[in-house]
């Protein structure tokens, strides 16, 4: 089971406006002095997401959903566990708390559509983000934030059709998750060459290694592999390494160790779905939903990908990574 944490914030992060110098000053001083940068009530905001432990992805996207707590003065709340069932009891029990809004991510949506519905009946505001998307404005959410996984895995294809691959491996983490198999499909889709899906126990990398290690020694033809998160491409490097392959190693998503491998030519690219932007505006829109009845969108998804990331740009973007912020 997934940790609860509740976080008070009294950092905030200055910022610009529309009305200008005055506005943007105000908050630069707020910043200053530890205060937030609005003065609307002290509303409490749940995040429950589907992120397993120790997943540095979700660690960025919770961090964007703290500095835009802090500046709006929000309570955040943030709790999360990769089984779908106790995901919908922690919104549960936020609905029970009743907080004044909720941000959830939707990998297996079928297992919150009854939920997300109390917490829409209950007038509480919900926005999904990351994955979900299909189903957001079916279940009452007021927008969702995040890629167009089909999108997202088109552009991947098309990446690889450029670069001359031919036969390409998609590797799923994560069986059920309805944004992976988008992915891939829309991968497939757009690749010139031929693809497959390579399903694996994401929760055990040394099986994962294995899996892939494996594929390669059967079928040498194969001249990618893409990777659904950060943290297996290093392992599907490892794999490609010990079979002995010439496979390029393309992934979704950035850290450190993606930066890294990026400039060193160990990755061919990665795609950035900007999990920071992912955090921040979903507490964001929920405070201007609270304060002004502000919603984004006109009823689509608000994108904040895909962005296909080279070795160049992972070095434009090193000090970001580093901070956690990208």
């Amino acid at each position: 089971m997934g940790a609860v944490l509740a976080v008070v914030l009294g950092a905030s992060l200055a910022g610009c406006s529309s009305t200008g110098g005055k506005r943007a000053e105000e908050r630069a001083k707020a910043d200053r002095a530890g205060r937030p940068a609005v003065s609307t009530p002290r509303w409490t905001f749940a995040m429950v997401t589907h992120a397993g432990d120790g997943d540095t992805f979700w660690d960025i996207v919770q961090k964007g959903a703290k500095e835009a707590a802090a500046k709006d003065n929000i309570n955040f709340v943030y709790s999360h566990d990769d089984q779908a069932q106790q995901q919908a009891q922690f919104v549960q029990n936020a609905i029970d708390q009743k907080v004044d809004g909720i941000v959830v991510s939707l990998a297996k949506p079928e297992a919150l559509k009854d939920v997300i519905g109390k917490a829409v009946k209950a007038g509480i505001p919900v926005i999904t983000v990351n994955s979900g998307s299909a189903q957001s404005a079916e279940y009452g959410a007021l927008t969702h934030i995040g890629q167009d996984e089909q999108i997202a895995g088109e552009a991947v294809g098309t990446e690889l059709t450029k670069r001359g691959r031919k036969k390409a491996v998609c590797v799923l983490h994560e069986q059920g998750n309805v944004g992976h198999e988008q992915r891939c499909a829309g991968a497939k889709k757009a690749f010139g060459g031929s693809m497959e899906n390579l399903y694996v126990e994401g929760t055990n990398m040394p099986s994962v290694q294995a899996a892939i290690q494996a594929k390669l020694q059967a079928d040498p033809s194969v001249d990618a592999i893409v990777t659904l998160g950060a943290p297996f491409a290093p392992t599907a490097v490892k794999a490609k390494d010990a079979a002995g392959s010439k496979a390029e190693v393309d992934t979704f998503d950035l850290n450190e160790s993606v930066a890294r491998d990026l400039k060193s030519g160990a990755l061919g690219f990665a795609v950035d779905q900007q999990p920071y932007l992912q955090g921040y505006e979903a507490i964001d829109l929920l405070w201007l939903y609270r304060y002004n009845a502000d919603v984004l969108g006109g009823g689509r998804p608000v994108l904040t990908g895909p962005q296909i990331v080279t070795g160049a740009q992972a070095a434009e973007l090193e000090k970001y990574i580093k901070r956690g912020s990208r």
